[in-house]
């Protein structure tokens, strides 16, 4: 198992437990782009850094997303006192579509399987147009393609070291 193989086994597994907290079926980009944030990667955890965004930011983007859409239909949480997300009794053990188009693009980045480096999968997070991801940085003031650039020099950068 290489190196990647394992941040990404850490990482999916970190996913899944964001997902089951959030009673989640399914593991989704969003749950992986929290993931990425918690774990001290230093080609992830840089860029992140520099664009503010920390586990906590990516949690409080999440959540206006989240209150985003519901207002889009009309309704507004603070209306409703609606409870706390129920965690899911089981981790969720299957990737959702936006997860499984995450990981394409992002493996998908390298050219060889032997340059994935953990900012690749980041990169594949980034580089969705559309979906709850793109919509909640959007919405926190993140310019996400200067990002997913930095992202994508720190994969370089690692890459030739």
């Amino acid at each position: 198992m290489t190196t990647f193989d394992r941040y990404l086994h850490t990482i999916i597994d970190q996913a899944a437990d964001e997902a089951r907290k959030e009673g989640s079926t399914t593991v989704e980009a969003h749950h992986l782009l929290v993931a990425i944030a918690t774990e001290a990667e230093p080609t992830t955890a840089g860029p992140l850094s520099e664009a503010g965004l920390g586990r906590r930011e990516i949690r409080d983007a999440l959540e206006r997303e989240f209150e985003h859409s519901l207002a889009a239909v009309g309704v507004v949480p603070a209306h409703f006192g609606l409870p706390p997300a129920t965690c899911a009794p089981e981790r969720p053990s299957t990737m959702g579509a936006s997860a499984k188009l995450a990981l394409e693009r992002g493996l998908a980045s390298a050219a060889r399987k032997k340059d994935l480096r953990p900012a690749h999968l980041l990169l594949g997070i980034l580089r969705a147009e559309v979906g709850t991801v793109p919509r909640a940085l959007a919405l926190a003031g993140i310019d996400r393609a200067a990002l997913a650039e930095r992202v994508r020099q720190s994969a370089e950068q690692e890459t030739r070291a």
